[in-house]
């Protein structure tokens, strides 16, 4: 690994954290339950970009820093799998059983369906 792969991935990891923040915390804003709609949205759309950029990747020649800053900084800060436990961990704690098991289906269920629709946009974009 070199520095420019080093720098790719942490610019692209500072963006994404921010992002996620932002994002996140705007769609608890506007739902305001105490379900974690904003981490499942988070992790949607950054299902939906990863399909985007790996169908876009496919068919073009894409400098390998932008795969690396994008992939691995953006999407690696922007998504939330270990919040998404953990706010599961704690609907199990508060004993909230339905809640728990709709939380994980809906964000696997949304975020395949995403990855496939991304993986689709990109691949017809090029």
């Amino acid at each position: 690994m070199n520095i420019k792969e080093i720098l790719a991935i942490g610019c692209g990891g500072f963006i994404g954290a921010i992002s996620r923040y932002f994002f996140s915390g705007w769609i608890q804003n506007i739902i305001k339950k105490p379900f974690p709609y904003g981490t499942m949205g988070v992790n949607v759309l950054g299902s939906l970009i990863l399909g985007i950029l790996m169908g876009i990747t496919l068919n073009t020649n894409v400098s390998p820093y932008w795969k690396l800053s994008i992939g691995i900084g953006f999407l690696g800060a922007f998504t939330t799998f270990s919040t998404f436990s953990y706010e599961t961990m704690m609907l199990m704690r508060a004993g909230a059983v339905l809640e728990v098991f709709m939380n994980i289906a809906t964000s696997i269920l949304l975020g395949l369906i995403a990855v496939f629709i991304g993986y689709r946009i990109g691949n017809t974009i090029i």
